[in-house]
């Protein structure tokens, strides 16, 4: 697969590339200064050199065309064709496509070179419409995970990449007529196996570029075999070139991976093994201790005060019904301003008993009897103030404890 690559290259080093002739002899493995393309070229105004080229962008394409007429009626002359550096859209756009559809250049920017004669997008273009495109390097993923690295790829002596390509023409709703080509691709080489399963066809010499542009009759296995050279080189580059939109020599420049920045798979899986074994059991053997001593001193808590003795527990327990029978017996201490003696709670039965026969001869005569002794006491003391009700509700309080009523506890006692 080729998705990204870079291409800065003038007319003149394009044309080397691709075998054709220039102006003047080139100045280096570079070359390219001040010379230029001695073939016709078209449409070179449209190129944009850059570090980033995406489908949808100009690339200077090498193919042969044949010549025009002398005239200049753009027809066809009798003596072949001639070689051609024109711009044309990465994204190939079938000539067939409707004229009002929008084009889809990240649709068909690769054909699989093993089924190119298959889809009829492709087959027709093979006889006539092969053509070369030269760039300096492409950029391809390594995935780890979710996590993508990229790499830039190149030739050892930084010479230019030739791929194979197939064109077509097509005409848009306003006439006008637009090239665009595709690069063809093939199963990757031994060396790039680890990185990708698919690379682009790379024709690694000059015979190679002729026989793709000039000899149809070789078979086209033979042509787009994987590239197999000791002169490809690779190194990883920033993630940032993933977007578009991010151009310039940082593109390629290469990215040391060191221990801190291994593949995010690698680096949790080594913190797995080495680290857990030396801190995290540390740690969750100190948290389990922690946890048991808590437990342990609270079980030792509870146990401390049921293991307490049994006199001192009896005693807690006397000391709240001690408390209980004050809150309690506060009547009785009323029974012994009444009856001038102490009384207690055997007393109280006897007393409630000796009560309750009093009640019963003559229950409602004794009761109006104290009602009204009550009534005149509390006049004679009030004197009629507001507080009255309040002071007769406590007297009537009072009285009900010592009027011989029995009590709760005298009850069950007869029991």
């Amino acid at each position: 697969m080729c998705g990204r690559a870079r291409c800065t290259l003038s007319a003149a080093q394009a044309a080397r590339a691709f075998g054709f002739p220039t102006t003047t002899a080139a100045a280096g493995p570079g070359g390219g200064a001040g010379d230029a393309p001695a073939v016709r070229t078209l449409d070179l105004d449209r190129f944009r050199p850059s570090y980033n080229v995406s489908p949808g962008a100009y690339l200077p394409v090498g193919t042969v065309r044949a010549q025009p007429a002398a005239g200049g009626d753009g027809g066809r002359a009798d003596d072949g064709a001639e070689p051609v550096i024109q711009c044309m859209k990465w994204g190939l756009v079938p000539s067939f496509t409707g004229k009002t559809e929008k084009p889809d250049h990240f649709r068909m920017f690769n054909a699989r070179s093993e089924s190119v004669k298959e889809k009829a997008s492709f087959r027709r273009l093979i006889p006539k419409n092969r053509c070369l495109v030269a760039v300096e390097g492409f950029y391809e993923w390594k995935k780890d995970g979710s996590k993508k690295q990229p790499y830039y790829i190149h030739f050892q002596d930084h010479r230019p990449f030739v791929f194979a390509a197939l064109y077509d023409a097509w005409t848009n709703s306003e006439g006008e007529i637009i090239h665009t080509f595709t690069i063809l691709t093939t199963r990757a080489s031994s060396s790039l196996k680890w990185l990708h399963d698919r690379m682009p066809v790379i024709l690694g010499d000059n015979d190679s570029v002729n026989v793709w542009l000039n000899d149809a009759s070789v078979k086209l296995e033979e042509i787009t075999a994987p590239y197999e050279g000791a002169d490809l080189v690779w190194y990883p580059v920033t993630p940032a070139m993933g977007k578009t939109s991010f151009d310039g020599p940082e593109c390629i420049k290469e990215v040391r991976m060191g221990p801190s920045e291994k593949p995010i798979s690698k680096f949790f899986t080594k913190k797995s093994t080495a680290h857990d074994q030396s801190v995290k059991p540390e740690k969750t053997t100190s948290e389990f201790a922690e946890t048991h001593a808590s437990r342990a001193s609270k079980v030792e808590c509870d146990e401390s005060v049921e293991n307490q003795p049994e006199d001192v527990n009896q005693q807690k327990s006397g000391e709240k019904q001690t408390t209980s029978s004050t809150v309690k017996d506060e009547p009785v201490s009323l029974e012994h301003q009444v009856f001038g003696k102490p009384q207690s709670i055997k007393d109280e039965d006897t007393l409630t008993s000796t009560d309750i026969t009093i009640r019963k001869q003559d229950d409602l005569g004794i009761k109006r009897k104290i009602k009204d002794t009550e009534v005149k006491a509390e006049m004679e003391n009030s004197g009629w103030s507001c507080s009255q009700p309040t002071t007769t509700k406590k007297a009537k309080g009072a009285k009900a404890a010592s009027d011989g009523q029995p009590s709760l506890l005298s009850y069950f006692a007869r029991k």
